[in-house]
């Protein structure tokens, strides 16, 4: 009897081991899931979830509730809702329920969390963030502004063009500083068929202006400096650009007296936790050292920011990978690229000439500078370039009495993490491996940051900006005139 009790016993402890097992593997394939918010074909998805992993290793426990997207009721799904990109459900409104609850909040003006952190002060900063619909990237951008010291001092304003309750949901849970909703009321989906969107009349991009005039099309006397005819998806971000600045310093009751700095990102950015102090540095740095600098810029784009500090340094780096065959091939890691100019400069900025394809990132102004880019508001908006930085800098070049002059942070606060946008499309846009090194780096120049001073490069101010013939796009009267409409003075 005793062996047999024995063996009773070792079955059932092997059993309850084996449940065990699975209970975790399945406990742990469920985590793992849960907090995928992005797509992706099977063969990469391993390469998700240890990136996935490794990202949420280096954010505070308490803030990966931005991140986890709510799990959707699935006994719930009627006839008009879809699928996304992203795997998860999400359900139709129609046109007339989106624009009623677009003008329900821009009438609003809803200021959330302001019983908690106090009204704005003249001297807090203003974030507002052009948002389309990369929620993956918004959440991490939340992550990063959710551990910027003296974040709940500022007003974050969210402007969308485009209506999605998922979106509107991860906005109003922050809950870290105030916040305030703008939707963009001219957006393509809400004029899916007719101007601004893409109406059927309108003449194909690729048309010939002799064929757009025989078929008589909408816009055929209106094609672009290159001979091609608009494009709803590529003029919608300049008009979002434009209106939604009016809109911030001229009709939000909570800021259309503020004088302070505002500073503009985008939903694929991530900040630095020490990018508030560093605004402050500058802005103060300006009044003493550099009255005529007027644009603050905190970002840099990787394939244009020379890490290495001068090209000497980077052509001997070449020549001597050149000469080991087995590096011949090997370029820098990404990280080592970026950490030198964390390392080497946490307190130096340059004075430069607003170059838009450098310095657009993390750019801020305040009232004063607005008033002069607003009085040249034709020179914006009749300007043959859907890019919003293009046709600001055509402003600096041909309007402004003072033309735009950047403080640049020669150590980048602002990052751009996304891997496609309006202008790029790839395999892989829910990637998050840039997510990762940025936190890398961050974490690694972690010591370096939050300078007492900053030291002015001064080797730049003579730099000169060629006048630079626009990218087209933007050729179309009705966008000129729509622009002008959105205009506040």
């Amino acid at each position: 009897m005793s062996s047999g009790r024995s063996q009773i016993w070792r079955r059932r402890t092997t059993f309850w081991i084996r449940a065990g097992l699975i209970l975790f593997i399945v406990i742990f394939v469920w985590v793992q899931v849960s907090f995928v918010d992005f797509g992706g074909s099977v063969s990469t998805y391993s390469d998700i979830n240890d990136s996935q992993a490794a990202i949420l290793s280096m954010v505070p426990v308490v803030l990966h509730k931005f991140l986890a997207p709510k799990p959707k009721n699935m006994t719930n799904i009627g006839l008009n809702g879809s699928y996304n990109n992203l795997g998860y459900y999400k359900a139709s409104l129609n046109i007339s329920d989106i624009k009623r609850n677009i003008a329900q909040y821009n009438l609003q003006q809803t200021v959330y969390n302001e019983d908690l952190f106090g009204p704005l002060q003249n001297d807090s900063i203003v974030i507002v963030i052009q948002i389309h619909d990369r929620i993956t990237y918004l959440r991490h951008l939340i992550v990063s502004l959710a551990q910027a010291r003296d974040i709940s001092q500022a007003l974050i304003v969210f402007s969308h063009d485009y209506y999605d309750e998922e979106i509107n949901n991860l906005v109003q849970s922050v809950d870290f500083c105030k916040v305030i909703q703008i939707f963009y009321p001219y957006s393509i989906q809400t004029h899916p068929h007719e101007f601004p969107g893409e109406d059927p009349s309108d003449c194909p991009r690729d048309m010939k202006k002799d064929k757009a005039l025989k078929v008589k099309c909408n816009n055929a006397l209106y094609p672009d400096l290159y001979g091609h005819y608009r494009e709803a998806k590529f003029t919608q971000t300049k008009h979002h650009w434009w209106w939604k600045v009016n809109r911030v310093f001229n009709q939000l009751e909570v800021t259309r007296n503020h004088t302070g700095l505002v500073l503009f990102l985008e939903e694929d950015h991530y900040v630095a936790e020490d990018f508030i102090h560093i605004l402050r540095l500058m802005e103060r740095t300006c009044k003493d050292a550099c009255r005529h600098c007027n644009i603050l810029s905190l970002g840099t784009y990787l394939k244009t920011y020379n890490y290495y500090g001068d090209s000497k340094k980077r052509e001997a780096l070449r020549a001597k990978q050149k000469t080991k065959k087995k590096f011949a091939d090997v370029q820098p890691s990404w990280t080592f690229q970026v950490l030198p100019s964390l390392y080497q400069h946490p307190q130096k900025v340059e004075i430069t000439p607003w170059i838009s394809s450098k310095h657009n990132m993390g750019m801020a102004f305040n009232r004063s500078t607005w008033n002069g880019i607003v009085r040249c508001a034709a020179y914006f908006c009749k300007y043959d370039d859907y890019n919003w930085d293009w046709s600001l800098q055509h402003i600096s070049q041909n309007c402004l009495k003072q033309k735009l002059h950047a403080m640049v942070a020669r150590g980048p606060r602002v990052f751009h993490i996304g891997e496609c946008g309006v202008h790029h499309k790839k395999n892989n846009c829910g990637s998050t491996a840039v997510i990762s090194k940025v936190q890398q780096v961050l974490k690694s120049a972690k010591r370096h940051l939050y300078p007492d001073y900053l030291i002015l490069n001064l080797a730049t101010v003579l730099k000169k900006t060629k006048l630079r013939k626009g990218n087209g796009g933007w050729g179309d009267y009705r966008d000129h005139k729509l622009c002008m409409s959105m205009t506040i003075r």
